[in-house]
């Protein structure tokens, strides 16, 4: 596993599957490796008889700041875009277990659709969610286009994944993508306290009545692969390269 993702197990007996992003000094910008060290721990707990509960974690300040600019760049320039992404969003909307997650600061793009498919998330009030995919000319993924109107209607939906514009903990929370807001010092204190009952639960049962509250994920994958191959398209436009080479310079 990269470093860039760090894997344990916590909790009574082991029952908790934590990944966590750890790339703090680049915000935790995903790299195709990360997105595929994220893919097999979630299959591997699944797998797991012991684990109860996956719980996803950033570092404080950042959730994270989303895709590595840099893959985009690669591929906009004729590169492959590979299939880590698609196989870690295949494994998130599939995961047989209630998914638990935490949030302080930036929660960008994937950052922000990523909860969507969790089952409860807290978050703080400094929290930032943001979906600039248009702002750099791209689409909508991760199923968002699909979960988003269901979550929180169509036009709080469209303000996030169309307009891009950014929620506030409180607006995120307002518009259903998390559960509830938490003071940052005691942010992981609840992550790991609603993973803890959760893990208390009878398995059989909590993953009947998960599986009944949760969209049918044949759809959203169906969505996600949809969205893909527009991602893909968008990725080698002459719009998106402009966007990302102006994103880059910015960053200079």
């Amino acid at each position: 596993m990269t470093d860039h993702i760090l894997i344990e197990r916590a909790g009574e007996a082991g029952a908790l599957n934590v990944i966590r992003f750890n790339r703090p000094d680049k915000k935790n910008a995903i790299t195709r490796a990360m997105y595929s060290a994220m893919a097999r721990a979630l299959i591997e707990g699944d797998r797991d008889e012991t684990v109860r509960v996956h719980v996803l974690l950033g570092t404080p300040g950042a959730f994270t700041s989303g895709n590595d600019m840099q893959d985009f760049m690669t591929v906009a320039m004729g590169g492959s875009m590979g299939t880590e992404v698609l196989d870690f969003l295949a494994a998130l909307a599939t995961a047989k277990k209630p998914l638990v997650s935490g949030v302080d600061g930036l929660a960008i793009g994937v950052g922000t659709t990523i909860h969507m498919h969790c089952d409860l998330t807290f978050a703080t009030p400094d929290s930032r969610f943001h979906t600039p995919f248009v702002d750099l000319a791209l689409v909508p993924e991760a199923g968002s286009s699909l979960l988003a109107p269901a979550l929180m209607g169509h036009q709080k939906a469209f303000a996030l994944l169309a307009a891009g514009i950014p929620f506030s903990g409180e607006d995120a929370e307002r518009a259903g993508l998390i559960y509830r807001l938490v003071p940052a010092d005691e942010l992981e204190p609840a992550v790991f306290a609603a993973a803890e009952h959760l893990a208390q639960k009878p398995p059989q049962a909590l993953a009947i009545a998960r599986r009944l509250v949760k969209p049918d994920p044949e759809p959203v994958i169906a969505r996600m692969r949809e969205e893909a191959e527009l991602f893909a398209e968008r990725l080698k436009s002459a719009e998106a390269l402009a966007a990302f080479q102006a994103f880059m310079a910015r960053k200079k």
